[in-house]
C-alpha cells in the first residue's frame, strides 16, 4: 500500500516551479460508492475493502476508522492518518422538554447550519429536518432564517451528513427526513436531489418517507415532477391572496399563485402524488373564516392534505402572533367542511427556537 500522505500540487512562477505537500486529509462522505472504489484501488486495495468501509460509514454509524473491526488493522491506520469520514462536527447541541434535539452544524469553512431531530411519543419513526443551504435568499417575513442572508448552498454529503452526525450522536436510525430546515430546497436543486439519491440509497430510507419543502419556485417543481426519485412535495403557502402574500413572502412577485397553481396540479398530474399544503396561522392575519373560504378556493382542483402550523415568534420588527385557539380550530373546521384532509402541526422544540420558522443558525 503506498505510504504517501496528502498530495503534491505544483504550479509555475514568474520564475521557477514550487512544489507543495497538502497535508489535507481526504473526506470519504464526499466519495459516491463508486468514487470510493477508485480511491481504494489507488491505494492498492482490493474493491471489497470499499465495500466494508462505505457500509461502516452509512450503514454503521462508524464514528471513527477504529469503529470499523472487520477492516485490517493496517488499513485503518492508514485511513486515520490521511483520511476522515466527515468534515462537519456538532457545535451545539440543545435538548428541548418535548425531547426535540437541535444540532447547530460547523462546516469545514467554518460556517454553520441547524438541524433538528423530532421524536414523537406515539409514533416508531424518528424524524430529521435538515437544512439545505447556510441562510436563505428568500426574506420571508415570518421567518428567522433569512434575516442573516444568504450565506452559501450546502454540497450533496453536507446534507446528508446532517444525518449521520445525529445517528451518530444519537445511536438511533433515522426514518424520516424532512427538507424544511434552513435555507430553500429548490434554491439549491442539484445538490437536494444529489443529497435525495444518497440519503435513498446510502441511508436505506424510503423515498416515501422523504419530504421536500419550498416556497414555491414554480420551474424547478415542474423538473421535480420528472425527476426519477419523487419525494413527497410540501408547498408552503401560507396565505391564497396575492396582494397579502407578496407583503410578506417576496417569492410571490416572481412565481404568482396563478403560475403555482398550475404547477401543482401538473405536478399531480404527473406523479399521482398527493400535495401537502402548509399553512402557518398568524393570528389576526390570515386566520380568519374569510381567508378559510379563501384558501378552499385556490386548492380547487389540487389534490392535497393541509398542514396548519400555529405561528412560532421569530421577529420583534414585525408585530405577528399565534392564533387563538378558537379561531385555528374554527379555519380546520371550516375547510374539513369543505372536504379537505386537515391536521395541525404539533408544536417542537419552541423552547430552544427549533421549531418552524425558528432556525438561524445562533451560536
Amino acid at each position: 500500500m503506498p505510504r504517501q500522505r496528502g498530495f503534491i500540487t505544483t504550479f509555475y512562477t514568474k520564475d521557477f516551479y514550487v512544489t507543495i505537500f497538502n497535508m489535507e486529509k481526504v473526506v470519504l462522505a464526499k466519495y459516491t460508492y463508486e468514487k470510493l472504489c477508485e480511491y481504494f484501488e489507488s491505494l492498492g486495495e482490493k474493491k471489497f475493502r470499499a465495500n466494508q468501509v462505505f457500509s461502516w460509514i452509512w450503514a454503521k454509524n462508524a464514528k471513527n476508522f477504529s469503529d470499523m473491526t472487520d477492516v485490517k488493522k493496517e488499513l485503518r491506520e492508514y485511513l486515520s492518518e490521511n483520511c476522515q469520514i466527515l468534515d462537519c462536527k456538532i457545535k451545539k447541541r440543545q435538548i428541548s422538554s418535548d425531547g426535540t434535539i437541535k444540532y447547530l452544524i460547523e462546516y469545514h469553512d467554518g460556517l454553520c447550519a441547524e438541524a433538528v431531530l423530532m421524536r414523537f411519543d406515539n409514533r416508531a419513526n424518528l424524524s430529521m429536518c435538515v437544512s439545505s443551504q447556510v441562510g436563505c435568499k428568500m426574506g420571508c417575513k415570518f421567518c428567522a432564517t433569512g434575516k442573516n442572508g444568504f450565506k452559501r448552498n450546502l454540497e450533496s454529503y453536507e446534507i446528508a451528513s446532517q444525518i449521520l452526525l445525529a445517528q451518530n450522536d444519537t445511536d438511533l436510525k433515522i426514518t424520516n427526513v424532512v427538507f424544511m430546515g434552513q435555507g430553500e430546497p429548490l434554491d439549491n436543486y442539484e445538490n437536494v436531489l444529489g443529497a435525495l439519491k444518497i440519503i435513498n440509497q446510502n441511508l436505506q430510507i424510503s423515498i416515501r418517507r422523504i419530504t421536500i419543502s419550498t416556497c414555491g419556485i414554480v420551474d424547478k417543481i415542474y423538473e421535480l415532477a420528472n425527476n426519477e426519485l419523487v419525494a413527497t412535495l410540501a408547498i408552503s403557502l401560507h396565505f391564497s391572496n396575492h396582494n397579502q402574500r407578496k407583503e410578506i413572502m417576496p417569492i410571490e412577485r416572481k412565481f404568482d399563485l396563478e403560475e403555482l397553481k398550475a404547477a401543482l396540479i401538473e405536478y399531480n398530474r404527473k406523479t399521482k402524488d398527493r400535495i401537502t399544503i402548509e399553512y402557518i396561522l398568524i393570528g389576526g392575519l390570515n386566520d380568519s373564516k374569510e381567508a378559510a373560504l379563501e384558501l378552499i378556493k385556490y386548492l380547487d382542483g389540487i389534490k392535497c392534505n393541509i398542514n396548519l402550523i400555529p405561528y412560532n415568534s421569530v421577529n420583534d420588527e414585525f408585530d405577528f402572533k399565534k392564533p387563538d385557539k378558537k379561531d385555528m380550530m374554527r379555519f380546520k373546521y371550516i375547510l374539513e367542511s369543505a372536504g379537505k384532509k386537515v391536521t395541525i402541526r404539533l408544536e417542537r422544540g419552541a423552547d430552544i427556537d427549533a421549531a418552524c420558522g425558528q432556525l438561524a443558525g445562533k451560536n
